[in-house]
């Protein structure tokens, strides 16, 4: 299975990858609003104890999501777009089987009609790539790819 190869704009790409960080963390700071929002009115008596409870966990776990989401969004603000001939950080890889581009750990995406998964540089899909060159190729849980492309 030979993956299209087209030309791909590597800072259109990563402005993309930006904005869907941005709107996850806006989407999310709705959510905490409304959830903190919904605790003040709970009313203050026993009976509305384990309501109170389920939401301050709530709240905990959406600091956990906004903190990651943070901490991506400061990551790729650290992904520069220039090109190389060998799989760095910042790099837009496309293999026989997909498209990867090194950066955080968003997962898969559609960007222009095509699939792409964005990952981090500690991904084990990354650590296999990272330094390899057009026409080198690996295996990753018996999955044999070729990279085609390093944009």
């Amino acid at each position: 299975m030979k993956m299209l190869v087209k030309d791909y704009d590597k800072t259109a790409l990563r402005n993309f990858v930006k904005d869907t960080i941005s709107g996850k963390i806006k989407s999310l700071e709705f959510y905490l609003n409304f959830t903190l929002e919904a605790t003040r009115e709970v009313k203050k008596t026993s009976k509305y104890d384990s309501i109170r409870e389920e939401m301050q966990e709530e709240i905990y776990h959406l600091d956990k999501q906004m903190f990651a989401l943070k901490t991506m969004q400061k990551k790729m603000n650290q992904v520069l777009h220039h090109s190389s001939d060998r799989v760095k950080l910042g790099s837009l890889v496309i293999t026989n089987k997909a498209r990867f581009y090194l950066s955080v750990s968003l997962g898969e995406f559609f960007y222009e009609g095509d699939r792409f998964y964005a990952i981090s540089e500690e991904s084990p899909m990354a650590k296999i790539m990272l330094g390899k060159t057009e026409g080198e190729e690996f295996v990753l849980n018996r999955i044999h790819q070729k990279i085609e492309k390093i944009i």
